[in-house]
C-alpha cells in the first residue's frame, strides 16, 4: 500500500542528529548559525516549535486583553488555543475554493474596533497573495502574522515583507522536516529581542528526549515503506484498531496534557543542528519535482473534483486534498487499489464568537468535512500517480450528485530557480 505521507528526511539525516544527540556541543553558537542562515538581517528566532513561536510573540507584543486575532477560517486547534490563553479572542475570516485566500467581504465583516491583527495561513503548500489583507493591515494599524507552516520553500522564501512575524514549521510531516523546530522571522527588533529575553527564561528541550524523539520516527520512517506500511495497517485494522488513529497520532506533537508546559521550551541543541542541516542542504529542484507531479495529478482531476488552492499561483503541493461528497466511499476505493487515503487531519474550521454568529466562515465548514487527502509526495512513480488519478475519476464520476466543476483557469508552476 502507498502510505499517505512520507517523512521528508533521509537516513544520513537523523543518524547525523543522532550522533549530535550523544556529543555535546555549544548551543548558542549553533542557534546563531542557525538564525543567521535564516535571515542575514538577524531578524530570526529559533524555537521549539511554531506554536512556542506564536506564543512567545504573543508574550512579547502584550495585545489588551478582549483584542481579537482575525484567523483565517482553516487552521490548528492550538493556534486557537494559543490566542485564547493570551486573553485574546480569535475571529473567522473565511476563505475562497479556488485560492483559499481571504475573502474580502468576510474580512470587512470581521474587523471591529477591537481588531489588533490578522492570522493568515498559508494551506496545503500554497503560498497566498496577501497584498489585499497588507492594505487592510495598514489602513487599521493591525499586526500582520504569516503562518507558513506548509509553506516551506528554502532559504529563498522566509516570509511576506510586510508581515510582523512569519512562522515556518520542521515538525514531523513537513517539508525538509527536523522531526520538530520552528523558525521566525521578526520584523520589530524590539519584540524580537523581548522575545529572545523570555525564551532564555525556558527551561531546554532535553538532548534524551530528542533522541527518543529520532528513534520514534526512524521506526516510522521504516514501517512507512510500502509492502510493510501494508502489512502494519491490515494487522492493525484486523485487530479492531482505527489505521487513521494509529498514523494521526503518532505523529502529532503535542499530544497528552500540560500542553502549554510542553511548547514553552528552547530546542535542544541536537534539533538546531538538524534544522540548520535540513535548510541548508535544501534543493529547490525537490519542491520542482513535486509541484510538476501535483500538476500532473490536477490535470488528470480538474473538472471532476475540486481540490482545495488547486487555482494559486505558487503552490508547491505539500499535500494533494480533494473535496467528495463521499469520504467513505473514495477512501474505500482507493485502499483496495493500494493507496492509504484519508480524511483525518489536524485542522479546524476556526468557529465565530458566541455574540457574532453573522461572522461564520461558511465556505471553510463546508469543504473541510469533505476532504480527502490522496497519497503524495515526490518519490510516489507517474504510473502510480496516473493508476490512483483513474481510481478517483471512476469513483467521482459514478457518484450523484456530480459535483460542480472548479474553475479551469490556468496556474503557474514552481520551475528552476525560483520563477513562475
Amino acid at each position: 500500500m502507498w502510505v499517505r505521507k512520507r517523512l521528508d528526511i533521509g537516513w544520513s539525516d537523523l543518524a547525523s542528529a543522532v550522533v549530535n544527540c550523544l556529543t555535546p556541543r555549544r548551543r548558542a553558537a549553533l542557534v546563531e548559525r542557525l538564525e543567521k542562515l535564516w535571515s542575514p538581517a538577524e531578524e530570526a528566532i529559533a524555537c521549539l516549535s511554531v506554536r512556542s513561536g506564536l506564543d512567545l510573540w504573543l508574550s512579547a507584543v502584550q495585545l489588551p486583553p478582549g483584542s481579537e486575532v482575525l484567523v483565517s477560517a482553516i487552521t490548528i486547534p492550538d493556534m486557537l488555543r494559543i490566542i485564547r490563553d493570551h486573553g485574546l479572542v480569535p475571529v473567522p475570516v473565511d476563505v475562497d475554493v479556488e485560492h483559499l485566500a481571504i475573502v474580502p467581504a468576510s474580512l470587512q465583516r470581521a474587523l471591529t474596533p477591537r481588531t489588533r491583527a490578522i492570522l493568515v495561513a498559508h494551506l496545503f503548500g500554497t503560498r497566498l497573495p496577501l497584498e489585499g489583507v497588507v492594505r487592510c493591515c495598514r489602513e487599521h494599524n493591525l499586526l500582520l502574522l504569516e503562518d507558513c507552516a506548509q509553506a516551506f520553500a528554502g532559504v529563498g522564501f522566509t516570509g511576506h515583507p510586510e508581515a510582523d512575524v512569519s512562522l515556518f514549521s520542521f515538525g514531523p510531516i513537513k517539508t525538509a522536516t527536523a522531526l520538530g523546530g520552528g523558525l521566525l522571522r521578526v520584523r520589530d527588533l524590539r519584540i524580537l529581542a523581548e522575545m529572545r529575553r523570555l525564551s532564555a527564561e525556558q527551561p531546554r528541550q532535553s538532548r534524551a528526549a530528542y533522541l527518543r524523539r529520532l528513534l520514534k520516527y526512524s521506526a516510522m520512517k521504516l514501517l512507512s515503506q510500502r509492502h510493510l506500511y501494508g502489512a502494519v495497517i491490515r494487522c492493525w485494522e484486523g485487530l479492531g484498531g482505527d489505521a487513521d488513529h494509529l498514523v494521526n497520532g503518532s505523529v502529532r506533537g503535542f499530544a497528552g496534557p500540560d500542553f502549554f508546559r510542553r511548547i514553552r521550551r528552547q530546542p535542544s541543541a541536537p534539533l538546531v543542528a538538524l534544522m540548520h542541516r535540513q535548510i541548508a542542504r535544501f534543493h529547490r529542484q525537490r519542491l520542482v519535482t513535486r509541484a510538476g507531479k501535483g500538476q500532473r495529478l490536477w490535470e488528470q482531476l480538474k473538472g471532476i473534483v475540486i481540490s482545495p488552492g488547486s487555482q494559486c499561483d505558487e503552490h508547491s503541493y505539500w499535500v494533494f486534498p480533494v473535496v467528495v461528497d463521499d469520504a467513505d466511499r473514495l477512501i474505500a476505493a482507493l485502499r483496495a487499489a493500494g493507496f492509504d487515503g484519508s480524511s483525518a487531519h489536524s485542522m479546524c474550521v476556526v468557529p465565530p464568537p458566541a455574540d457574532r454568529p453573522a461572522v461564520r466562515a461558511e465556505t471553510a465548514e463546508s469543504i473541510l468535512p469533505r476532504i480527502v487527502y490522496l497519497p503524495f509526495y515526490r518519490e510516489l512513480p507517474d504510473g502510480q500517480l496516473d493508476r490512483m488519478a483513474a481510481v478517483v475519476r471512476s469513483v467521482e464520476m459514478t457518484c450523484e450528485p456530480r459535483r460542480a466543476e472548479a474553475p479551469a483557469a490556468s496556474r503557474h508552476v514552481l520551475q528552476p530557480g525560483g520563477r513562475t
